[in-house]
């Protein structure tokens, strides 16, 4: 009587990438096919140009976290609003095409069936804390998919031209201005 498992049963090395790999595109599929299909609004919200209002909630816990130590905790809600004003001013003024890939973007973070996974936030972005989000940032910035990694530097580098365009920045990183014509 043999007691050995059968080598079917094994996951090698490669076969988990491959999976992993497809459940990535899987789920990078399904958030953009919801897009697409209309699942998310493309109105922008209530003061705004570009961002809607089911891009709001993961952008101000983003931007939170990436601001952090810039400002002074009373500083920080204006701080988040003025670099959403000065994105949502940015993402206005992207071509038809690089507005749709940020979009997709944000809608892939934006829904639940793909956030969980993606980012390993399984909750609203309301309630996820400073620590999840660094460590969805963190895997994002080191994951072995490209289409992650360029997700994570999409992300960061919106956010601070963003944050770095406004003159409240400035002073943090000791830059005195522009010159004065």
């Amino acid at each position: 009587m043999t007691t050995s498992l059968p080598e079917t049963a094994t996951l090698s090395r490669r076969g988990l990438l491959k999976f992993s790999l497809g459940a990535s595109v899987f789920l990078a599929t399904a958030g953009v096919g919801a897009s697409l299909s209309g699942c998310s609004s493309s109105h922008p919200a209530s003061g705004y140009k570009a961002l809607r209002d089911s891009d709001l909630p993961m952008l101000r816990a983003l931007i939170a976290v990436l601001l952090a130590g810039s400002q002074s905790a009373d500083k920080m809600q204006d701080a988040v609003a003025g670099t959403l004003q000065s994105l949502d001013y940015s993402l206005d003024h992207l071509s038809p095409e690089m507005l749709k890939l940020t979009r997709q973007l944000f809608d892939v973070l934006a829904m639940p069936v793909t956030r969980g996974p993606l980012t390993g936030i399984w909750g609203a972005w309301e309630n996820a804390s400073a620590e999840q989000i660094r460590h969805f940032l963190a895997r994002w910035q080191n994951s072995s998919l490209d289409l992650l990694r360029m997700g994570h530097s999409s992300l960061v580098q919106l956010v601070m031209m963003a944050w770095y365009s406004r003159a409240e920045s400035w002073a943090h990183c000791g830059y005195p201005g522009p010159p004065k014509i």
